[in-house]
């Protein structure tokens, strides 16, 4: 289907409270849309002051979502990814930080002229450029504004999507609200004011919703929705419900279109598609309800407070699991606790072990306790980025009697550093964006297992890290059973590792979860999980 001459833009915002799941909502429409073959953009738009989420605590803000291009992003791009097929880029993220810090430095230059420069129309005058030069080339854009309407922070962008309609006209611009309809039980009944208050707060700042998306614990009738139409100025076929699932949040594609959200989409913005095709969907839920196995993965980490920090992850093992046939459950265990109280703290059934990526000293040694365990219990293992680090200093320590190997992040004065910062690295003195990121190739040795999963010898991938592995270690841990099987071209450093002595026990640098999607599972993760069952089953 050709690409319209003008894009359509779609905004997504939230109101009552946070947490609602505009990043899901977004990525449904984006779904619905595609399924109807058109080429679909999306952008979050965050109102924090960070240029970017790569210093904020992931127990905070929950996980950074690495681009291929190497941009840290917020958690809801992974979602995108994950639903659509949307090229996502370091343009499908943008903060106030980097909003305010584009047109000081334009200030600066004296871009303007000597002009006074001011919110209205400077600052929404640069959001509605980020808007539109990531809009190039496609029909749709998906934009989702962070926050929750009414918070001081979201207001220029509120006011930047509002001058869209006037800009651009209602046939090119479409408002989706998504709000809360609670059910309160003492009553039995569900309760619409909030609803009613939070669309009265778009309109103070001269937006009318077009759709709204109540999400609800339970279907609204049409008397409620008729009750919600009428005080919030729409028809009653926008209002759409977004009820609570009890399976996976990639059904929400399905639970919209059967609301007929897809198809009033393409109405209000009068645009001929050709008829939805979900079959993918449809089948991966199918899957995803009649699992003929089940596995327990023990994921041991150091941000398990807050389940949104290994969002990608939790995605991934899923993936791995459908791809298997198998229901994945995962346990999370915090590695400073099995620190403290030892290796009782796994669960009693386990069948495979991931440890994730991190940062910092705490619950290293935990962490390193559980790569032993696996070890040498023949437990399927798998280490991200941190997890292959602690992996090889576990090994050196244990197997090749390096007793004070460390990294130099959790020891500078190790005597044993196998793992130190690259040169570049070392003069670095910020934090932010100054690590290894995007994607990056990588060689796979012939024969090895690594180049088995991929069905490739030569594979690209995403990383965030700082510290690699010192190849003055090379012949000590090959020594050690372990296979360097991936290795990245441009710079000789390491990229993967396998334990030939090991039925499954691979660690790698780079981050396979930011890649893997619901109808196609990464086969690192599909393998991990084949190993866990087959593992299962003999034991």
């Amino acid at each position: 289907m050709k690409t319209s001459k003008q894009p359509k833009y779609i905004f997504v915002t939230g109101g009552v409270v946070s947490s609602l799941g505009k990043g899901i909502a977004a990525s449904s429409i984006g779904a619905l849309l595609e399924s109807r073959g058109l080429k679909v953009a999306m952008q979050k738009m965050d109102p924090y002051i960070n240029v970017d989420p790569g210093t904020m605590s992931p127990t905070q803000h929950g996980e950074v979502f690495v681009t291929e291009d190497g941009a840290e992003t917020d958690l809801d791009l992974g979602h995108y990814e994950r639903f659509t097929n949307a090229k996502i880029t370091r343009k499908s993220n943008f903060t106030t930080g980097q909003v305010y810090d584009s047109v000081i430095s334009k200030e600066r230059r004296g871009d303007y002229l000597g002009a006074t420069v001011q919110v209205i129309p400077h600052i929404t005058d640069e959001i509605k450029h980020l808007i539109q030069d990531h809009a190039q080339g496609c029909d749709v854009v998906v934009v989702e504004v962070g926050g929750t309407v009414g918070d001081i922070e979201s207001l220029p962008f509120l006011e930047a999507i509002r001058q869209f309609r006037v800009e651009l006209g209602r046939e090119n611009t479409l408002y989706v609200h998504l709000t809360l309809v609670p059910l309160i039980k003492a009553a039995g009944e569900v309760k619409t004011k909030p609803t009613q208050h939070s669309v009265k707060a778009l309109q103070q700042i001269g937006i009318q919703p077009d759709i709204l998306l109540c999400r609800t614990e339970q279907n609204l009738d049409e008397g409620i929705k008729k009750k919600i139409a009428l005080f919030c100025n729409i028809s009653a076929d926008s209002v759409i419900t977004a009820k609570d699932v009890d399976t996976t949040t990639y059904e929400i594609p399905l639970v919209f279109h059967k609301e007929g959200l897809d198809d009033k989409i393409v109405q209000y913005l009068n645009m001929w598609t050709r008829q939805p095709d979900l079959r993918d969907w449809e089948r991966f839920i199918a899957r995803f309800k009649d699992p003929k196995f089940e596995v327990t993965i023990a994921v041991v980490g150091k941000y398990v407070d807050l389940m949104d920090s290994y969002k990608s992850l939790h995605a991934a093992l899923l993936h791995g699991g459908i791809a298997n046939q198998a229901k994945v459950v995962i346990e999370y265990v915090d590695s400073e606790e099995v620190e403290k109280k030892g290796l009782d703290l796994l669960p009693k059934h386990l069948s495979g072990i991931l440890v994730p990526g991190g940062f910092g000293t705490r619950g290293i040694e935990g962490k390193i306790k559980v790569i032993e365990y696996a070890r040498t219990h023949n437990i399927p293992f798998f280490g991200i980025c941190l997890g292959m680090q602690t992996a090889i200093i576990e090994i050196s320590r244990h197997v090749g009697n390096l007793k004070h190997a460390n990294s130099i992040e959790f020891d500078e004065n190790t005597p044993e550093p196998v793992f130190s910062l690259m040169e570049e690295q070392k003069s670095v003195r910020e934090k932010g964006g100054t690590m290894r990121l995007g994607s990056y190739p990588c060689d796979l040795e012939k024969g090895s297992k690594l180049a088995q999963i991929y069905g490739s010898q030569h594979i690209s991938e995403r990383h965030r890290h700082r510290y690699e592995f010192n190849n003055r270690y090379k012949e000590m841990i090959e020594a050690c059973n372990v296979k360097l099987s991936g290795i990245c071209p441009d710079n000789g450093l390491v990229e993967t590792i396998e334990l030939t002595d090991h039925p499954w026990f691979v660690g790698c640098q780079f981050h396979p979860e930011f890649q893997s999607k619901p109808t196609r599972p990464h086969p690192l993760f599909s393998s991990f999980i084949q190993a866990s069952l087959d593992y299962q089953k003999q034991h």
